[in-house]
């Protein structure tokens, strides 16, 4: 059973396509860019920071490779990583809230281990997930960013389900006897949607800059591997040089968060914009 939606305003879907186009055009390229790529990601193919031209549109890196090529290469990584975390982080919170909701006692539970994780900041915690996983790479970033992420989403899920659970449908089918994952799958979270997608565009744009962090900071992938956030550190001390080696990566991350996190809005029914601000 679910909330009556007669209140839902529906936008023009013009609109709402044109809000979503930025966001599928550039993953679209990013997941493409491998094989779009006009050189070997490794291959030096110009002098050191070398400038725009001579076939290589945007100049070359510290090493004489093709800054456009690496660019185009190294979108896919990050975009299917940031993805992941999302999914899981918006799940993982997704039955946690509802269940908090449901069961007070857990609810308790929950929030005050969610509390206590928010006090860390997300730096840190990725350094600590990266120095107690040697070696986990990808794996560890991904780790690390689902266990930063968990907390804020538990607490904003399980404000938006504490009506839901205290409504008068809900009650009623826990007094007829249908069993917790009856109520959490079937009766608190299609009432949820639209916080849940929301959320999920914030974890998305949240997820992009943690694992953008990571990569900065040589904690995800390593050299020789092309990727936006390594870029970025590699190319620094040649800024002077040749700027698009590090623009270029820059703007490409700051367009990823800020078109999904447009799509994502875009998708929200009005309804849902005032159950997330009500929070």
């Amino acid at each position: 059973m679910t909330v009556p939606e007669r209140a839902v305003r529906h936008r023009p879907r013009q609109a709402v396509a044109l809000r979503i186009l930025p966001a599928f055009l550039l993953i679209a390229l990013a997941v493409a860019g491998p094989w779009l790529a006009p050189h070997t990601i490794d291959t030096p193919v110009t002098a050191p920071y070398a400038e725009p031209g001579g076939g290589t549109p945007l100049g070359g890196d510290q090493l004489g490779r093709d800054v456009l090529t690496r660019l185009l290469a190294g979108g896919r990584e990050l975009i299917a990583t940031s993805l992941l975390v999302a999914v899981l982080v918006t799940g993982v919170a997704a039955l946690l809230g509802a269940v908090g909701a449901l069961r007070p006692a857990v609810g308790r539970i929950v929030e005050r281990s969610a509390d206590v994780l928010m006090l860390l900041p997300a730096v840190l915690g990725i350094l600590l997930v990266a120095l107690s996983w040697p070696g986990g790479g990808r794996f560890a970033v991904i780790a690390a960013a689902v266990v930063m992420g968990v907390p804020y989403a538990v607490r904003l899920v399980a404000g938006a389900a504490a009506p839901v659970a205290a409504s008068g449908y809900v009650e009623a089918s826990a007094v007829g006897g249908e069993r917790l994952w009856h109520l959490v799958v079937r009766e608190v979270l299609p009432n949820l949607r639209a916080t849940l997608l929301a959320l999920f565009g914030l974890r998305f744009v949240a997820a992009v800059y943690v694992v953008a962090t990571a990569g900065f900071l040589q904690v995800g992938p390593q050299p020789p591997a092309a990727d936006w956030a390594l870029m970025i550190r590699e190319n620094a001390g040649g800024i002077v040089l040749n700027p698009w080696a590090v623009l270029a990566p820059s703007i490409a991350i700051g367009l990823l968060a800020m078109s999904v996190n447009l799509a994502a809005s875009a998708l929200v029914p009005q309804t849902g914009r005032k159950a997330v601000t009500a929070l």
